[in-house]
C-alpha cells in the first residue's frame, strides 16, 4: 500500500496555467487514492497528492501517458500484474 501512495503522490500534479483544472496525472493519482483500503488511508493519500501537486510538475509526455491510463485503471484489479500495468504501477 505504501508503494501505491508514493506512486500516487509522484504522479499527481495539475497542468500549470490551468488553475482549477486537473491534469490527467492528477486524475490518475486521485483514482489510485480511491483504491485505498479505508477512508483514513484515502484521505491521507489525497493530502499527499495535493502536497505534491506543486512540487512535481509532469511533462506533456507524462500527461499523455497518464491520460492513457486513467480509464483503464481499476481498483478491483490493482493487485494483479495486469491491474498494476493498467494503472501505471509497473511496466
Amino acid at each position: 500500500m505504501r508503494r501505491l501512495l508514493i506512486t500516487a503522490a509522484l504522479l499527481c500534479s495539475t497542468l500549470s496555467g490551468l488553475a482549477g483544472c486537473k491534469g490527467a496525472c492528477r486524475e490518475l493519482s486521485e483514482k489510485l487514492c480511491d483504491c485505498s483500503t479505508n477512508s483514513v488511508e484515502k484521505e491521507l493519500c489525497l493530502q499527499r497528492a495535493a502536497q505534491e501537486e506543486g512540487r512535481v510538475e509532469p511533462t506533456p509526455e507524462d500527461e499523455t501517458v497518464c491520460e492513457g491510463l486513467v480509464d483503464g485503471c481499476d481498483c478491483h484489479n490493482i493487485e494483479t500484474a495486469e491491474g498494476k500495468k493498467a494503472c501505471g504501477l509497473s511496466r
